[in-house]
């Protein structure tokens, strides 16, 4: 492909001469070249369509997850996403499990568990806090739900810098 020459081009140029602005060129050049080559797996690659990143490409079930990620917090349901993204409860319900390979409610607390771990590991947040950012009533519901999701103790995780793959 031309435009990547000629990307790969410029960016060698910017990196020979030095001159101002020239590291911030080369930065949003490699972000360009990174999102493109994303984009190309993605058209292509059968495998890109499935999963949450093929969920992503779908409008209605791609806005859902952005939804939840930017408000992990919120009392979701799936009747409440399914009113977000303009669809029957049911219809949703089938196709965000068709296109993620799970049920709404199972991606919800996949999503703040793992959010749950990056904030036990990278902030100085207490539970009780933690368990309000993420949704939960109590520091105790959130410590139930995140041992029997991740297999210790929030405490046990910040301790040990567990790094779960669930």
């Amino acid at each position: 492909m031309e435009w990547i020459q000629s990307t790969l081009r410029l960016m060698a140029m910017e990196a020979r001469e030095l001159r101002p602005g020239g590291e911030t060129i080369i930065t949003r050049l490699a972000d360009i070249l990174i999102i493109q080559t994303i984009r190309s797996w993605m058209a292509e690659d059968p495998l890109a369509k499935t999963g949450w990143l093929g969920a992503l490409q779908d409008k209605q079930v791609g806005y859902a997850l952005l939804l939840v990620q930017r408000d992990p917090a919120r009392e979701w349901t799936v009747a409440s996403l399914a009113r977000e993204v303009a669809m029957s409860r049911s219809a949703f319900a089938a196709r965000f499990k068709e296109l993620v390979g799970e049920s709404p409610m199972q991606y919800i607390t996949r999503w703040r568990m793992n959010v749950a771990l990056i904030w036990l590991r990278e902030e100085e947040v207490t539970l009780g806090e933690l368990a309000k950012r993420l949704g939960y009533r109590s520091e105790a519901a959130f410590s139930r739900a995140f041992k029997r999701y991740i297999g210790v103790s929030p405490g046990a995780a910040r301790r040990n810098g567990h790094i779960a793959n669930p």
